[in-house]
């Protein structure tokens, strides 16, 4: 969902509860400011992280979080669950209860796999990286129980049909590491999609972990279950 926007006079009517004709007085006057500059369009956009202070009182200041969790097994991509521990819960106590509450999940992994999970509450940033349009790559590490060989690189490459949801998925690439590992980058995220891709060649996946997403990889500095906010460099770069 796209993050929504409204007319600065709107916004500065309903919070100051003043009539538009004397939003435009005060614009006029130049007592507003918008991320640190005078505004004077009454039509200028702006959303919910727009800083916006009238006659330097803050009349709103909410902050962008961008944050990567190292998820372990066990723990859901959901924001409350009855049965277990959720990766909201891992956040605490180093983001407090109103940042907590306010996150989104970007880009899901299910219950029994680990790895790079990342968090907001910037809608604008998560649809980036989701949307299929954007193609954004997802890099995974597969333990497998079988051995490999390479007729699994064609199959992935060629992309494999789903007969319940009727789609073929997109190419993917697979690089063997070892005789029971490797690495395997999507531009998709189906349902179970690698667990189904190997169980193709009825080979079980036995540890399935993501390590990066985009440009950004998961931090080696973060223990599992461990979380951290995104430098800006890595908020911007990530999709390249």
């Amino acid at each position: 969902m796209a993050i929504s926007t409204t007319r600065l006079d709107r916004f500065i009517s309903e919070s100051c509860l003043v009539n538009r004709k004397s939003v435009r007085l005060i614009l006029a006057q130049k007592r507003v400011y918008v991320d640190g500059r005078v505004a004077s369009d009454i039509a200028q956009l702006v959303d919910k992280f727009s800083h916006i202070t009238l006659d330097n009182k803050v009349l709103q200041s909410n902050q962008a979080h961008y944050i990567m969790l190292n998820k372990p097994i066990g723990v859901v991509c959901a924001t409350k669950d009855d049965k277990h521990k959720t990766v909201i819960d891992l956040l605490a106590p180093l983001f407090a209860q109103n940042i907590r509450d306010s996150l989104h999940i970007v880009g899901r992994l299910d219950l029994n796999t680990s790895g790079l999970v990342l968090l907001t509450n910037d809608s604008r940033w998560s649809e980036r990286l989701t949307s299929p349009e954007h193609k954004i790559a997802k890099h995974y590490h597969v333990t497998l129980e079988q051995p490999l060989t390479t007729e699994y690189i064609g199959a992935f490459a060629k992309g494999m049909y789903f007969s319940y949801e009727k789609i073929t998925t997109q190419p993917a690439v697979l690089h063997i590491l070892s005789t029971y590992e490797a690495e395997v980058t999507l531009t998709e995220g189906r349902y179970h999609q690698i667990k189904r891709m190997f169980g193709r060649f009825d080979n079980k996946v036995l540890a399935l972990h993501r390590f990066a997403i985009g440009k950004l990889a998961l931090d080696g500095n973060l223990n599992t279950g461990e979380s951290r906010s995104l430098e800006r460099f890595e908020i911007m770069n990530i999709s390249g």
